[in-house]
């Protein structure tokens, strides 16, 4: 059943039946992939439509690595763009219960120099399999848009940093001096979890430091509003937002 609500998001955001059909032919070109860090076994997907094409690393939601990031990632295949989607948890680590997702990413939050060397060792592997890592974007949605947030204070060079619906705040002892990409994020006006304070609050924060960056606020859209198959699910929303993304990797990845 997941599985076809997977698919389903290549027929709400494509112009055509034709063009969903065209994005199932990557379907044999991507897989898993084994990696390590730090002596730790993670597995991640990757997909490329062709040597050379512009990468987006694509981090997860707290839910780790799934038919979602999947999804996306052949989304983007088809729209020219390779995709090494990290695993940030562990080799089968994919937690269902809302204890277990908090347990795991509560650790990356409280550790987060491990965070760091996670994102890191995904871009080493993604490089190793002939991904274009010098002209790349990072991207994440929810607990991945915190940790693409993480990503660009590490002074990582991308091109980009791009947030869909992302823990925005700032960690004690942080700030964004080290940035050097364009920041984009697309939040929810109506979101929960994640208050128009903080979205503000990291305006002012960006904008102190000098980063370049894009903060969009969808109206009535609530946290987690491109995951289809969920009552969170904003439609018209997750299309703008997936729009603006494919504009942003055409303007940074040139």
């Amino acid at each position: 059943m997941r599985y076809v609500l997977c698919m389903c998001i290549v027929l709400v955001l494509s112009a055509s039946a034709s063009a969903s059909a065209s994005a199932s032919a990557f379907a044999d070109s991507g897989s898993p992939v084994r990696y390590h860090v730090n002596g730790l076994d993670y597995e991640g997907y990757y997909i490329s439509p062709a040597k050379g094409a512009p990468l987006v690393l694509l981090l997860h939601d707290w839910d780790g690595l799934t038919e979602y990031e999947v999804t996306r990632a052949h989304m983007l295949a088809k729209q020219g763009y390779a995709v090494f989607a990290a695993d940030l948890f562990g080799a089968g680590i994919r937690p269902a219960k809302v204890k277990d997702r908090k347990e795991h990413t509560g650790e990356l939050y409280r550790d987060r120099e491990k965070m760091r060397a996670l994102m890191a060792g995904a871009l080493e592997k993604a490089a190793s399999l002939g991904a274009n890592t010098g002209n790349a974007v990072a991207a994440g949605y929810c607990f991945g848009g915190a940790a693409v947030l993480e990503l660009a204070r590490s002074g990582t060079d991308l091109k980009g940093f791009v947030l869909f619906h992302g823990g925005l705040s700032t960690p004690d002892g942080q700030d964004y001096s080290r940035v050097r990409g364009e920041v984009l994020v697309m939040h929810g006006s109506a979101d929960e979890a994640i208050s128009m304070a903080s979205f503000t609050e990291l305006a002012t924060a960006l904008e102190s430091a000098g980063v370049a960056h894009e903060l969009i606020a969808y109206g009535g859209a609530p946290h987690a509003f491109t995951v289809y198959g969920s009552n969170r699910y904003r439609p018209d929303a997750d299309r703008r937002s997936w729009e603006r993304f494919l504009g942003f990797l055409r303007e940074k990845t040139r």
